[in-house]
């Protein structure tokens, strides 16, 4: 029995147990109920080891497996084989030797004894069977989620278990790891079980979770780069020791240890970025794309941002007069072409960045609205329901009354220096300022409209506003209101506009120009912002690099030149506000006022008082004389209550911003560009980085001290409360009396 039970273990068929682990029912009235039990128990264990060599080989040979399962099943097989099979010719060894520690009086071999040689296979295999049926169930499994499930199988308590998992999990990684390099060092796309699309793009299952974002996003950079370098063909390729150099790094680490897996795929991106600045992508290019964006999306040409906005309100105004339903939608199509339309005459007409330029409206086509007349949401200023986060979504309605994402298709080699997240805080950046300027020019045409009104009346009531003498008070104090309130939002837009524009946008601007150029490269040196000599001392960088840091040339090094631009970024930001969510909330309550404000007037047909003729003399059964101006006033009295208060937060949290929670968004823990510069640097850049940011703080602040300055240039809110005093007096509540 003794070798038919070995036999069974090492996975030959018995009568002993015709089906599955149960004894044959011949057998049973002869054995023990221990024995019985004992039989059962290596029945057990050998009919699992069966099963997972049964599914390992189906799985194996089967057409739609994947390298990864058939690695995964060998690597089961050779486990199996080097310790379970091994374990039953050991066994079989000691019983032919009759060793004392099996045999029991040389001649007997007790079934307790072998079931308990073989105790430490029960939860392996138990495991084992679970793994095998999980995959046949998933038919195929990439290999990302393949190695987080032995992965995460590992994590236990029973060693056996954690070790053989381990094993399996490490297999699988070495060769998902031979597809990284054939991409990440070799720039070749696999044409079986590919980790990224023809198009450099991961495919959903390509990465273990294990692998970080920012990881992720650089082995796409690198692989496409080099792919790209080696299909234009070009005659600077790649140094081979370069290569070298790479490989053997990713050689040396798997990704599970994702610390160090980590470092060595930013080292990598700095050393083909280097190699890059140096021979395929120029400063000129750079400098091109950054005047573009500029341009266009910080609104620094103005012509043509006017000329955009005018654009697209005339386009909304066409649609809302088109009675067909099909044509009368706004589509992408659409606004493109405004943007050529408004180039027209303009100093963009001749400009070749702009027809990178395009719209995008994430919710579809849409019909034109026109502007709402209902009161605005009174938003609680409270830190309980303000946003957390940066609100991309705030300001990108303003424009047409639908979310509207303004995208600048980035080309080759160009998109190596501008990523998808430089690009969404352009396009918040954009949001933002259109939607200031938009309101101001509105809040600029309300004023027109209103002096317009205002002289045609005085033709015909001289230096009053007409009237009877019951009404004549109350029509004084509403338009005296309604002055009011154009100024005040006249002056706030004004201020704001001029803040951001000259004090945030062109001074940026003309700093990063300057960093560009060279002028204040050799101070950054000496604050720890260039990293250059530290790259030509860690990794072998070409030659020309070397002897140029060595020859003591202001050299602007490709990570020194992310990093600059991230820091341009992030002090835009700042500056503009866009990184604190209580002044942004505030900020977008104001613009809804002044935009029902303009419509309300537009609605009135261009004046604040009613026409003479509205209200007569003679009275009506129903409608009394002044009744009209009493109406109007109640809605001018509300928008001019709701403004004051949105203007006092706006200056109470931006004070308290600044003295109490100074602003912090160029702090690398906070920022998402200078996190994405610092992931692509080794720990000492790192702290140098982060005392050169520490050192930019003071300056951003001093963006914020400079709009406080402009708004409380007279002491209007350091010794003044809006709504202190009368309401219906907004003279006195201005400062004039």
């Amino acid at each position: 029995m003794i070798s038919e039970l070995l036999l069974v273990l090492s996975g030959h068929k018995s009568s002993l147990f015709p089906s599955d682990h149960s004894i044959h029912p011949s057998f049973a009235p002869l054995l023990h109920p221990g024995e019985q039990q004992c039989l059962e128990s290596l029945g057990k264990i050998a009919f699992r080891y069966r099963k997972v060599k049964a599914s390992c080989a189906s799985l194996s040979t089967s057409p739609t497996s994947s390298r990864y399962i058939s690695t995964l099943c060998t690597a089961i097989t050779r486990i199996l084989r080097d310790d379970y099979e091994s374990l039953v010719i050991a066994t079989e060894a000691k019983v032919l030797r009759r060793d004392a520690n099996l045999v029991a009086n040389g001649s007997f071999v007790p079934l307790s004894s072998i079931r308990a040689t073989f105790t430490e296979w029960d939860a392996p295999l138990v495991a084992l069977v679970s793994l095998v049926d999980d995959i046949e169930q998933r038919k195929d499994v990439p290999p990302g989620p393949l190695i987080d499930l032995l992965l995460e199988r590992s994590k236990t308590g029973v060693h056996r278990i954690a070790t053989i998992f381990s094993q399996l999990a490490q297999a699988v990684e070495r060769v998902w790891r031979t597809q990284l390099i054939a991409f990440l060092v070799h720039g070749t796309l696999s044409s079986v079980d590919p980790l990224v699309s023809e198009s450099y793009v991961l495919l959903d299952g390509a990465m273990p979770s294990c692998v970080s974002l920012a990881s992720r996003e650089s082995i796409v950079y690198v692989g496409k780069a080099i792919a790209t370098v080696k299909a234009a063909k070009w005659q600077k390729q790649l140094p081979v020791t370069l290569a070298i150099e790479h490989a053997s790094s990713l050689e040396r680490v798997l990704p599970e240890d994702q610390s160090s897996f980590d470092r060595v795929i930013a080292q990598i991106r700095i050393n083909v970025s280097e190699w890059l600045w140096l021979n395929i992508l120029t400063m000129q290019e750079v400098e091109d794309v950054v005047d573009a964006l500029a341009n266009y999306f910080l609104l620094r040409n103005g012509e043509f941002s006017l000329s955009l906005i005018r654009e697209i309100e005339r386009l909304k105004l066409s649609r809302l007069t088109i009675r067909s339903g099909s044509t009368s939608m706004i589509r992408e199509q659409d606004l493109n072409l405004a943007i050529l339309r408004a180039s027209l005459g303009t100093t963009a007409q001749h400009d070749p960045s702009l027809t990178h330029l395009r719209f995008l409206l994430p919710s579809g086509p849409l019909r034109p609205l026109l502007p709402s007349l209902g009161t605005t949401l009174n938003k609680s200023l409270s830190s309980s329901v303000l946003p957390n986060a940066l609100d991309m979504s705030l300001f990108n309605s303003t424009l047409l009354g639908t979310p509207l994402i303004l995208t600048y298709n980035v080309e080759w080699p160009l998109d190596l220096f501008i990523h998808s997240t430089e690009l969404n805080s352009y396009a918040a950046l954009f949001s933002y300022l259109s939607a200031l300027r938009k309101t101001h020019t509105n809040i600029h045409t309300c004023w027109t409209s209103l002096s317009n009104s205002q002289r045609a009346r005085r033709r015909w009531t001289g230096l009053g506003e007409g009237g009877t003498a019951e009404d004549l008070s109350a029509r004084t104090a509403l338009l005296r209101c309604g002055w009011g309130i154009s100024r005040d939002m006249s002056w706030f837009l004004d201020t704001l506009l001029g803040y951001v524009m000259i004090d945030v946008v062109d001074v940026e601007y003309a700093r990063l120009k300057k960093q560009l150029n060279g002028e204040e490269l050799r101070r950054g040196l000496a604050t720890g912002n260039s990293t250059a000599s530290l790259h030509s001392r860690n990794s072998r960088i070409p030659a020309s690099r070397s002897s140029a840091s060595a020859a003591g040339v202001n050299h602007l090094d490709f990570t020194t030149l992310r990093q600059i631009h991230a820091t341009y970024l992030d002090r835009l930001l700042t500056g503009c506000l866009l990184t604190y969510p209580e002044v942004t909330s505030i900020i977008s309550q104001i613009f809804e006022v002044c935009e029902r404000f303009v419509a309300q007037v537009e609605r009135w047909g261009g004046d604040i008082l009613p026409a003479l003729l509205f209200e007569g003399s003679i009275r009506g059964e129903d409608v009394e004389v002044g009744a009209l101006v009493r109406e109007r006033h109640e809605v001018v009295a509300d928008i001019n209550e709701n403004l004051h208060e949105l203007l006092n937060s706006f200056y109470e949290q931006l004070s308290t911003s600044t003295f109490q929670q100074p602003f912090s968004s160029a702090d690398a823990s906070k920022s998402m560009h200078m996190n994405a510069t610092l992931a692509n640097h080794t720990t000492f850049n790192m702290s140098k980085m982060a005392k050169a940011i520490d050192g930019d703080k003071a300056d951003v602040r001093r963006h914020v001290e400079r709009l406080m300055l402009r708004l409380d240039f007279n002491g209007g809110f350091s010794k003044f409360k809006w709504g202190s005093t009368s309401e219906n007096n907004i003279l006195a509540q201005g400062g004039v009396t």
